[in-house]
């Protein structure tokens, strides 16, 4: 198999192509504390769902972007990263404004 940059873009070490993978623990978590936010919108318990989330997604944004099996899935990290850290600059910004 040749090393392209292709290859390298969307394949794993075993030379299957990966876009999607099965999710892995900060991923559901992310997913399910979400789900209990649109639930549960005010007080306490939202806004540490909100917490649980917003750090479970960071984590598997870092996993993505240090650990993930092909240059596609560290990019998808990296973006999610920094739409994470942004959202949170732009509503922090709006609430001091």
């Amino acid at each position: 198999m040749q090393n392209t940059l292709v290859d390298k873009t969307f394949r794993d070490s075993n030379g299957n192509i990966v876009l999607a993978q099965m999710p892995n623990l900060p991923l559901i978590v992310w997913i399910v504390t979400s789900l209990l936010s649109l639930i549960f919108t005010t007080g306490k318990i939202n806004t540490v769902l909100e917490v649980v989330a917003n750090g479970s997604l960071f984590t598997w944004a870092w996993l993505e972007l240090f650990q993930g099996v092909n240059y596609f899935r560290r990019a998808l990290g990296l973006a999610v990263l920094i739409g994470l850290i942004a959202s949170k600059i732009i509503s922090y910004n709006g609430l001091t404004n």
